[in-house]
C-alpha cells in the first residue's frame, strides 16, 4: 500500500472527485488504474486500486497492489495540483509505502466511516425505502459484506469456501447525496467485522473519489 499526501495544501472533502479528475487527466496515458477508463472508452468495474481522498483537509492518494507501484513511479513527477483552475504548487509531499495484512481475523474489529458510505445503488435504493428497520439493517450488513469481498478480490485475495465474512453496520447518521444525477442515501457510523482492512481504504460506491473511507478504532 502506498500513500501520497500533500500536507501544505488544504482542500474541502467535496474536492476529492476534482483531485481524481486532475490526476486522471494528467496521467491519462499512463494507466487506466488512475482513472478507471479503458482504452476503448469503457469503464474498469473492478475495485479501484488508486483512490483519491481528502483526509483532514489534506489531499491524499492511496494505491493498492499494482496501484501502489504506480504511485511510487509517479511520485517525483507531481509538481502541482490544478483544482478548478486554481494552481497549488507542491512544495512538499510525503510518501509512505507499507505492507498491510488483509483477510479474516479470529476476532471482531471496529472501523469508523470517516466520511459518508454510499452502499445503495439506484435499484436497491427504492426497495430500501420500503423496508422495515430490521430489513434495512439486514440489507446494510449484507452490502457491507459484499463491499469487503469486492475489496479482497480486487487485491487478488479469494476467500476459501468455508471462510465467512461477518459485518454489522452501525450507522447513525444519514443524508441524501447526489450520485451520477441520482439522489442516494449516504451513511456515517461504525462497521464491526471480522475482516482485516487497511486504514483509509474505501468501501461502497465511488470509493475512487473518496467515499466510504474506513479507519480502525479498535
Amino acid at each position: 500500500m502506498a500513500t501520497i499526501s500533500f500536507p501544505e495544501i488544504r482542500l474541502h472533502p467535496r474536492d476529492a472527485h476534482k483531485l481524481r479528475g486532475y490526476f486522471g487527466n494528467l496521467f491519462q496515458d499512463v494507466s487506466p488504474l488512475l482513472h478507471n477508463h479503458l482504452e476503448g472508452g469503457g469503464l474498469r468495474y473492478a475495485y479501484p486500486l488508486v483512490q483519491y481522498k481528502i483526509l483532514q483537509d489534506t489531499p491524499t492518494l492511496i494505491g493498492l497492489g499494482e496501484g501502489a507501484d504506480l504511485l511510487v513511479q509517479l511520485f517525483l513527477e507531481i509538481k502541482e495540483l490544478n483544482i478548478d483552475g486554481k494552481i497549488y504548487p507542491v512544495y512538499g509531499k510525503n510518501i509512505m509505502v507499507e505492507e498491510v495484512v488483509i483477510g479474516i481475523s479470529d476476532k471482531l474489529n471496529t472501523y469508523r466511516f470517516e466520511n459518508f458510505w454510499v452502499p445503495l445503488n439506484q435499484e436497491n435504493h427504492a426497495r430500501f425505502q420500503r423496508y422495515t428497520d430490521d430489513e434495512k439493517q439486514d440489507q446494510l450488513n449484507s452490502i457491507a459484506i459484499r463491499n469487503m469481498i469486492s475489496f479482497f478480490k480486487g487485491l487478488g485475495l479469494h476467500l476459501s469456501p468455508d471462510a465467512r465474512v461477518l459485518a454489522i453496520a452501525e450507522v447513525r447518521l444519514q443524508r441524501e447525496t447526489q450520485f451520477k444525477d441520482n439522489k442516494m442515501i449516504a451513511f456515517k457510523g461504525l462497521l464491526i467485522t471480522n475482516a482485516l482492512l487497511p486504514n483509509h481504504i474505501g468501501l461502497g460506491k465511488s470509493v475512487s473519489r473518496g467515499f466510504g473511507v474506513v479507519r480502525k478504532i479498535r
